[in-house]
This record gives structure tokens, sequence and C-alpha cells, in this order.
């Protein structure tokens, strides 16, 4: 009986010693991806970060241009509205006629409490900054730009308000694009959090079930160990004692 155990005991042992080497390589293998999944989760959360925060900087400078492109429209919008009534019959007329430039169009307008100050040196502004005023002397286009003719007056602020309005259109189109790509990368991204972070989630949770079972194997491998050494202590006292009254047997029959 004893040897069978010691046998089985063995056996045992062998067992329990290749569990504990095979989880032990199972943690170690896990481990390591676990190092590997948190390094990419990482990398993929500050690139979202660093995504969220350029995109965000982009919407504020378009929000910022929207703003600025419909206001200038608005200006526009009203100085065309204005001229054109004006050159119609309205108060300001014979002065309106006689005006060599934009410019002096402008002054017409604001002497006469038609547009504000701040609207005419917007629309200096404009025509600066679209090459129109480059000729300008004292502030003012040159005559040879700006004819007296009131069409061509209107035809100055219609120009600038269809580049607005393109400008603004363009403005439009390229923040729709520029949104729909960061909307693309950003779920990209956090599909890729999400399915990382499940991926170390069960890096985690394979790598505590492969210690529990080398903790547990570990134990019994004590425990059988010991049981198979009092085994083999029991065999050996048990062969010594046959041998002994063996040759107590031996001497009694001589």
């Amino acid at each position: 009986e004893l040897s069978f155990e010691i046998k089985t005991g063995k056996s045992e042992i062998s067992e329990l010693k290749a569990t504990i080497d095979d989880q032990t390589s199972t943690v170690g293998s896990l481990e390591a991806r676990l190092e590997e999944l948190t390094a990419e989760l990482m990398k993929d959360e500050a690139d979202l970060k660093a995504a969220t925060h350029i995109r965000d900087g982009e919407h504020k400078v378009f929000l910022a241009s929207e703003k600025e492109l419909s206001e200038t429209i608005d200006t526009l919008q009203r100085a065309v509205g204005i001229l054109e009534r004006e050159m119609k019959g309205g108060a300001s007329m014979m002065q309106l006629k006689s005006a060599g430039n934009l410019a002096q169009a402008l002054s017409v307008l604001v002497e006469a409490s038609k547009i504000s100050t701040a609207d005419a040196g917007q629309i200096t502004a404009l025509l600066q900054r679209s090459g129109r005023g480059e000729e300008e002397d004292v502030g003012a286009p040159a005559g040879a730009v700006y004819e007296s003719h009131s069409a061509n007056i209107v035809q100055v602020l219609s120009d600038l308000l269809e580049e607005a309005e393109n400008q603004l259109d363009d403005t439009r189109k390229t923040e729709t694009k520029d949104q729909h790509a960061f909307d693309l990368m950003q779920q990209s991204l956090k599909d890729e959090i999400k399915y990382g972070q499940k991926e170390i989630d069960e890096a985690k949770a394979g790598s505590a079930a492969a210690g529990e079972k080398k903790s547990k194997a570990q134990g019994e491998l004590e425990m059988t160990s010991t049981d198979l050494a009092a085994d083999v202590k029991g065999l050996a006292e048990l062969h010594h004692e046959c041998m002994t009254r063996a040759e107590d047997f031996e001497a009694e029959t001589k």
C-alpha cells in the first residue's frame, strides 16, 4: 500500500510541478501583453486628447471667421441697399452722383446718417485688404479706380459682397470637412480605446486566474511532498523492521 501511495505521490508531484511551470509561463506572457496593451491604450488616449484640442482650436477660429464674415456681409448688404435706394431718388442722390470715388460716397452716407462711421470704416478696410485701395490718396481710393458713375460705386460693393459670401461658403465647407474627418478619427480612436480596455481587462483576469492556479498547485505540491516524504520514511522503517525480524528469526532457528 505504501509503495502505491509513493508511486501515486511522485506522479502527482510531477503533474503539480508541470502545472506550476505552465501557469508561471502564462502569467509572464499575460503580464508582458498587459504592458503592451497599457502602452497602446495610453497612446490612443493621448492621440485623442491632442486631436480634440486641435479640433477645438480650429472650431474656435472658424466661429470667429464666420462671425466676422457674417458681419461683413451684413454691412455690405446694408450699404448696397442704401446706395441703390439713395441713387433712385433719396435725399443724398445729388451728393452721391457727384462723388468722385467710393470713399467720398461713403462719407456722404455717413454725413447723412445713412450708415455708421463703423460700417464705413469696415468697408474701407475691406477695400484695402482686397487690393482695390492700393492707390488711395489720404485714405481714399483713386478716382481711376472708383468712377463717379453710380453703377460703378454699387458694383464695387457688390463685388466685395460676393467675395465675402464666397469666402464664408468656403470657410463653412472647410469646417464641415474638417469636422467630418475629426469625427471619423475620434470614433476610430474611441473604438480602439474601448477594445484595448477590453483586452486589458481580459489579460488581467487571465493573469489573476493563472496566478490562483499556480498558488493552488504550490500549496498542493507542498502537502503532497510532505505526504510523500512521510510515506517514504514509513516504507523505509517498515523495510528496516522486516529485515530486523528476518534476522532475528534466522538467529532463533539456528
